[in-house]
């Protein structure tokens, strides 16, 4: 099974405080968007295309290998996902979405996904318990409802799928659509979406006091 990976990079990181874009942020002196690429390549993917915001390509090129595919992303992350899903090479069977929000993904959630694909499955997200009581609340704050916390779980990235799959989803939703995920995508189009174990480590970078944990766990 050909495997590629997408890497969703074009958001502003504005709830970070940067001055450029999230994915060129510095961790541990290598940015974000490059550990996600070498999370990706050693778990398994054979190729990787990232979307990045047109006027910082050079940067982005200057800071990955140069086997790694780049165009130009959306306004929106579906719109991102969508351009790199267009330009995934010609033989891939599966593709990898992931965030380069979350740097320190192991490549073992990696391997898991792409097991999980080539095992059968259509698509596949990583995902972790929830582990504090979850509320319900409504237009005023007031809590309404208390979901049993045992049937839901944290969803992350990367999340694989069938390449034919996920091509089809993104053909069948509407070009102004904006879900959160990409198993959303998939998921509307009737397709069942399988999980696999997570990792604690796999934590999305989005404000600053994330990045402040991220570099603790980077310095280890």
């Amino acid at each position: 099974m050909s495997a590629a990976g997408i890497v969703a990079a074009a958001g502003s990181g504005s709830r970070l405080g940067a001055d450029r874009p999230k994915a060129l942020v510095d961790l541990a002196g290598r940015p974000l968007v490059a550990w996600a690429v070498d999370t990706l390549l050693a778990g398994g993917v054979d190729e990787v295309v990232v979307a990045v915001p047109a006027a910082e390509h050079d940067q982005f090129a200057a800071a990955l290998p140069s086997r790694v595919r780049l165009v130009e992303g959306g306004a929106t992350r579906t719109a991102s996902v969508r351009a790199a899903l267009a330009a995934v090479g010609p033989g891939v069977d599966a593709v990898l979405v992931h965030d380069a929000a979350r740097p320190l993904t192991p490549p073992d959630v990696v391997a898991r996904v792409l097991a999980a694909l080539a095992a059968g499955a259509l698509a596949v997200v990583p995902v972790l318990p929830v582990v504090d009581t979850t509320v319900v609340v409504d237009a005023e704050g007031t809590v309404t409802a208390a979901p049993d916390r045992a049937a839901l779980r944290r969803v992350q990235t990367p999340q694989g799928f069938s390449r034919v799959v996920l091509a089809d989803g993104y053909a069948g939703l509407p070009l102004g659509a904006e879900l959160t995920d990409d198993a959303a995508v998939v998921r509307a189009s009737g397709i069942p979406v399988t999980t696999v174990a997570g990792d604690e480590r796999a934590a999305k970078v989005t404000v600053p006091h994330d990045l402040r944990v991220a570099e603790m766990l980077a310095a280890r």
